[in-house]
């Protein structure tokens, strides 16, 4: 990647989009496409100070692109619709099943370079593991529309005969930092948890429905948004093989400790309480999730993740205390 290649970052106004956008520009690349729906207010603050050479609504991009043939020679596609408790298919499938397929047949027309955003959510219960195996893709099972929708994409993905020069497809697990405040329900646990200690000094976490974990001993892989950006980058970069990278630590931590980790960068006392799980997600609420991490380390990336205390501490501090954006 050359600073004066012209790269297209989709759902860029988002959380990770708006970072990974403030990432390369830190990075030096200010030649930037912006691809989003700015029409939410709530996210403005994302973009501030930000730099690039245009934005595009995501309904005109496909008309825009065409009118721009070779000028863009990457791109980072990170829109969708990824409220979980979204239940209408259709709506999942607009966005994400088929506004990808159609950046897929752009990037595989013009010869362009695609990373592009999956989902541990993907692996619903984890029944096939949680294992980067393109073999397996077409076997899992999603527990909600918004899983389903980004699995469709990855299966539909695997079979195209028609590929961008280099594509891979990141499953994103528990992803937390800087430039989250407009997600409301959707936001971090991370994020929801400070904001219930600075409010009250308590936090509410849910209580376990499942007899094999004890309340707060739900285990996610939490990766902060720093490692998420690195990894696209470096991606792009390298382009290595082709194909599905999951995109955590490889190492999952409970929730009780994720709190905990808050409360000791606050230096307060601790005050945990538990509530039940709301019943529109109680079915299909995950409950262990874990990153193998083999198949990224094994084409070349070696750089070191943050740990939850690092990444959290890092977020509390220097945003969330500040009401700071990246």
């Amino acid at each position: 990647m050359n600073t004066n290649d012209v790269i297209v970052v989709t759902g860029a106004a988002g959380f990770i989009g708006s970072y990974l956008t403030g990432y390369l520009n830190e990075l030096g690349y200010t030649q930037l496409v912006l691809v989003d729906d700015f029409s939410n207010e709530h996210k403005s603050p994302n973009l501030k100070d930000k730099k690039y050479i245009h934005k595009v609504h995501r309904e005109q991009f496909f008309d825009w692109i065409k009118s721009h043939p070779g000028l863009i020679k990457y791109v980072f596609h990170l829109g969708a619709r990824t409220d979980t408790t979204e239940m209408d298919y259709e709506v999942h499938k607009k966005w994400n099943l088929d506004y990808s397929k159609n950046i897929w047949e752009v990037c595989s027309q013009y010869h362009i370079p695609l990373v592009y955003a999956s989902s541990a959510a993907t692996y619903g219960n984890g029944e096939y593991g949680y294992e980067d195996n393109h073999n397996i893709i077409k076997d899992l099972k999603p527990l909600n529309p918004y899983g389903v929708s980004k699995n469709e994409f990855d299966i539909w993905a695997l079979n195209q005969p028609q590929c961008p020069p280099f594509w891979a497809g990141l499953k994103f697990f528990n992803v937390f930092g800087p430039n989250e405040y407009h997600k409301g329900r959707m936001a971090s646990v991370i994020m929801h948890s400070f904001n219930q200690i600075k409010t009250n000094g308590a936090v509410k976490l849910f209580r376990s429905h499942n007899p094999d974990y004890k309340d707060g001993e739900q285990i996610r892989d939490f990766i902060y948004v720093k490692d998420v950006v690195n990894i696209c980058v470096w991606l792009m970069e390298k382009q290595t093989e082709s194909g599905l990278y999951n995109t955590g630590t490889g190492k999952a931590r409970t929730f009780l400790a994720l709190v905990r980790a808050i409360y000791s960068t606050l230096d307060i006392p601790e005050n945990i309480n538990f509530i039940d799980t709301p019943i529109d997600i109680r079915d299909k609420y995950q409950y262990f999730t874990e990153a193998n991490m083999q198949k990224l380390r094994a084409v070349g990336y070696d750089k070191s993740m943050y740990t939850l205390e690092e990444g959290v501490k890092e977020y509390v501090t220097d945003f969330l205390l500040t009401n700071t954006y990246y």
